[in-house]
């Protein structure tokens, strides 16, 4: 398999045509850098290999408890991990699952300091709802699909280098669809 430098390289190298490819689709300057950026957090920081401990995983720092489970879950180059469908998706969901939870307990945990017994789910819900709001008023109604889209490709050229590593070696890729 392709050291992590390499999957570095080639992430930042295809993050142009990934640039240029929604650029031609959407004509639109922002959308494009914003499925840039995407695609190489994507592939620097959101990869398959937060299943073990690897570059993408030591980028974390301190917060890279938050893939402890993750890391448990699923074993390394499986579907779930490095599969080109499911791989990027349960990633997304993953993070988003023990965000939202996170942000939950520190705001609860915040309001009990305080003193405030008023802190339920119902306010939780609106405070997310809000920030809803904000991104789509602020970066448009397609913000969250582009990143998503940017997440999944950048995801995806880590996947796809992995899978030309393995049909060199075995003649076999199948594993990783």
């Amino acid at each position: 398999m392709p050291s992590g430098k390499t999957h570095d390289a080639i992430t930042i190298l295809l993050a142009f045509p990934a640039f240029a490819a929604t650029y031609a689709a959407t004509h639109n300057v922002s959308s494009s850098t914003t499925v840039a950026a995407a695609f190489i957090f994507g592939g620097v920081m959101f990869g398959p290999d937060l299943d073990t401990v690897s570059r993408q995983y030591s980028r974390w720092y301190f917060l890279g408890f938050l893939w402890l489970p993750y890391r448990w879950c699923f074993k390394h180059r499986s579907r779930f991990s490095h599969g080109l469908i499911l791989g990027a998706l349960l990633r997304v969901v993953y993070f988003l699952g023990v965000s939202t939870l996170l942000v939950y307990l520190i705001a609860f945990c915040v309001s009990s300091f305080n003193g405030s017994s008023h802190y339920d789910l119902g306010y939780f819900t609106d405070v997310w709802r809000g920030i809803g709001e904000f991104v789509r008023a602020n970066l448009g109604n397609d913000f969250l699909l582009l990143v998503f889209v940017g997440l999944w490709l950048g995801a995806a050229s880590h996947t796809f280098t992995d899978m030309a590593g393995s049909f060199i070696k075995t003649g076999r890729v199948a594993k990783f669809l």
